[in-house]
């Protein structure tokens, strides 16, 4: 498994997951952790629509996670009304590339290898990650001189086809790789093993960068569009986890945690 397949993560017991009473998951779906927050979070949106008068009040209960029609109309008006998109402005966006500019580098590359440790449906993810930390704190305390437990290591205990070569992954782009992992090696000065695990949606890594080319830094005038994008793609995502938050702290939820707020949404 690379850093660009697809994993679920553990389960959660799906068929007793609820919001307000409206079951999330038919009794014989398993769904990962993240599915279920996925369809909790619609139904909440959902129900807000109906409450809204966006929606009539007997739309049908999604079926296996999909909405109805109207409901999908009515949702996308319940956040036209309750967001505010927000407009980065051209201060913040200069800022933004000043502070960052490695993130925009065009031409980048990195050349590691890696142990993961996959979160697989089932999975004990506290024990998976004590073990992934424990790999790490031994490959951390390697002297000068000794041989490569790097390699050894992820032959036995890597879940990457990578693991038969040490775990050597070659040279990576942003592009060749989930953005979680480009960003936690990507754009940074680090050799070596790196400090603290990386988590992406396939598990959890433990790294070592073994080289680094740096990419070109275009001006700000050649990526600004890119940087405004960015900017206001993120403050929206977090507009709607707020809203979202909100909502789920006013409805009752069972079989699963949405980390309910109970503060009014912060536009």
């Amino acid at each position: 498994m690379s850093p660009t397949a697809t994993l679920d993560v553990a389960p959660f017991h799906a068929a007793t997951a609820t919001v307000d009473g409206v079951p999330l998951a038919a009794a014989d779906e398993d769904l990962t952790a993240e599915q279920l927050r996925g369809r909790a979070s619609v139904e909440l949106l959902r129900q807000a629509a109906i409450h809204a008068g966006l929606l009539p009040a007997d739309d049908p209960v999604p079926a296996r996670g999909v909405v109805s029609e109207a409901a999908a109309t009515a949702i996308e008006a319940l956040l036209d009304r309750e967001l505010v998109r927000p407009e980065a402005d051209e201060a913040t966006c200069q800022r933004y590339h000043a502070a960052n500019p490695k993130r925009f580098a065009v031409g980048e590359r990195v050349r590691v290898r890696h142990v993961l440790f996959a979160v697989t449906p089932g999975v004990d993810i506290d024990a998976l990650r004590k073990r992934a930390e424990d790999c790490l704190l031994d490959l951390r305390a390697r002297r000068r001189g000794e041989a490569d437990r790097f390699g050894e290591a992820a032959a036995r205990l890597s879940n990457c086809p990578s693991g038969q070569d040490g775990g050597d992954l070659g040279w990576l782009t942003a592009a060749d790789c989930a953005p979680e992992f480009a960003s936690e090696v990507l754009g940074q000065t680090e050799i070596g093993v790196l400090p603290r695990l990386v988590r992406s949606r396939f598990g959890f890594h433990v790294v070592e960068v073994l080289e680094r080319a740096p990419g070109a830094v275009p001006p700000y005038k050649d990526v600004r569009a890119a940087v405004r994008q960015m900017l206001e793609r993120h403050a929206y995502a977090t507009a709607l986890r707020q809203y979202v938050a909100v909502l789920a702290g006013q409805a009752r939820l069972e079989g699963l945690d949405l980390d309910a707020a109970s503060s009014p949404l912060v536009q």
